[in-house]
Formats: structure tokens, sequence, C-alpha cells
């Protein structure tokens, strides 16, 4: 049996987001995420009456669907650490199923609808996941989620290898690795979604400086997760250094520094026979040159003046 390999630190993920709730987290990313979510569902003029938040690190998109209707029963699938606002154990919030996004305790065909705002990025197992909540959904059952991919903070990646390269002479995985896009449309295929759609959003936030950047992951609960991280604590002359170079090559002409924010959405419909097919192959009633009102001849033949 083949494993995925651990890229992400699960257990160091759920500790850090444990840890900037408790200071403060900060929510604007994933405020703006769950606000976008709940627009792009609402032209589905579709009834969802079970829907599940696979993930979501806090109650930010439960919120933002609230006043849509059509959904009778909205569970919050998510670890014990997460989702702060999401039990309902003094009767508040919605249905909780307490589960890593890794491994869902839902039945097969249960679900009408499952959303996921920046939770997936950090699951060891993509393929096996989308593959988890394709089965999870009814036939004609919906899948729209948002996670961080792309060119993500590549600002702040390429600063801390040069810093790191000159200081150290070498350097150690900082920033997570991040789907591109195209391999998001093919994951949605390889878990047996029809009508895949993938496409990427460019967020670009400005910050005074690249340690307010590091402050602000900080409190999302973001900074690094890997596996293969170094264990050793930053020196603060690499760290001063990489802000330094972040500064020299990302800054606008007010002394603001850039970081980017790629948000790759996916979507895709659990297979249902109503839903649009491909013809086949050599189907079509009508030639493409009758359509076009010209002629056809055979390849390689070139065309009269």
């Amino acid at each position: 049996m083949q494993h995925s390999p651990t890229i992400f630190d699960r257990r160091l993920l759920r500790a850090r987001a444990a840890r900037a709730r408790a200071h403060g987290p900060a929510t604007f990313l994933l405020e703006r995420v769950a606000v976008d979510l709940a627009d792009r569902l609402s032209a589905v003029l579709r009834q969802f009456p079970v829907a599940a938040d696979i993930g979501t690190p806090d109650d930010a998109l439960r919120r933002a669907l609230a006043g849509r209707g059509g959904i009778e029963t909205m569970l919050a699938v998510a670890p014990a650490a997460a989702g702060g606002a999401a039990g309902n154990s003094a009767g508040r919030g919605p249905p909780r199923i307490v589960a890593d996004e890794e491994l869902l305790p839902l039945g097969n065909a249960t679900l009408n609808l499952a959303v996921s705002a920046l939770a997936l990025q950090g699951v060891n197992d993509l393929p096996g996941a989308l593959a988890q909540i394709r089965r999870a959904l009814k036939p004609d059952g919906l899948f729209l989620a948002a996670l961080l991919g792309g060119e993500t903070l590549h600002e702040l990646r390429e600063s801390f290898f040069a810093a790191e390269a000159e200081i150290e002479g070498g350097a150690s995985p900082r920033v997570a690795p991040f789907l591109e896009v195209r391999e998001a449309g093919a994951l949605l295929q390889r878990a047996g979604f029809a009508l895949p759609v993938a496409d990427v959003e460019r967020l670009t936030v400005r910050y005074a400086s690249a340690l307010a950047l590091m402050h602000d992951l900080r409190a999302m609960g973001a900074t690094n997760p890997l596996t293969e991280r170094r264990r050793l604590p930053l020196r603060r002359a690499t760290l001063f250094r990489a802000a330094q170079i972040y500064a020299e090559r990302f800054s606008d002409a007010d002394g603001k520094v850039r970081a980017t924010f790629d948000v790759i959405w996916l979507s895709g419909w659990a297979p249902h026979e109503s839903q649009q097919k491909p013809l086949a192959p050599g189907s079509a009633r009508r030639r493409l040159a009758d359509a076009l009102g010209t002629s056809e001849m055979p390849a390689g033949d070139k065309p009269t003046r």
C-alpha cells in the first residue's frame, strides 16, 4: 500500500492554530475568502439540505453562509483544536464532528454540499481527502473549496533562501510547497468529480515591513509547519537579513512591501445522470466545415487562391 509523504506536521499545525486563537487571530484573509465563497455559492440555484464545512479554521464561513436559503443542516467537521466557535456543547453553533481532514468520518452519499475555506492546503494526502469528500456527497452534490496555492508567499520564500545562503551557507525549507491550479483540476478528476473547475485568484496584501507580515502569519497559525523544517532556532541575523532582502526586492515606492496570496478555487459535482456529458468522438450529426460555411479538404492539401 502506497502512503502519501508526510510534508506537514499536523499536530504542530493544530497547536499553532490554537496559539493564534489564544493571542488574537488575524482573520482578514479567511473572512475575505468566506465572503467570496458565499458569493460563488449564491450563483448556484440549488437547494442543499445537508451541508458540511470541512476544516475551516473558525466559523467565518458558516457565518457567511448563515443567510443562504436551502441549507437546513450545516455540519462543522474539524479537529478538536480547530474552529473555536464551532462547537455546540452549550447548544450554540452547528452540529460538530471532531475529525481530521485526512480521515473524515462521513457516510457515503450523506451530504448535498461540502465547503471548505483555507484548510486543505495543510493536508498531506489531498487526493485522499478529495476522494473522501466525493464519496460523502449524494449524487449531484456540490463541492466548493478555497485553499492557498500557486505563488503564495513567494516573496518570503525567496528572501529567506537568499538570507540563509548568504549568512549560514545553506537554506532550509521555511515556506510550504503549494498546489498549482493545473494540478488542482487534475486532482478533482482523479477523485471522481464531474464538471471539475479550478481557478486562481491573486490577492496582494501590503505590509509596513516583512516583520509585520511574519507577525500576521503567526497570528494566522501559518508559520513553518513542515516536517523537514530545521529544528534549531532561527538566527536573529538571518531574520533581519531576510527582512532587508524582502524590502530591497519587493517594496513599493512608499516603502511598504507586497505579499502574494494565491487562492485556488475548486468546484466539482458528484456524478449524476442529469449532468451534461461530452459527446462521444464521431457522434456529431453535422460537419464542422458545414457549420463554418467553408470547404473541407484532405490534410496536407493547400488552399487555392
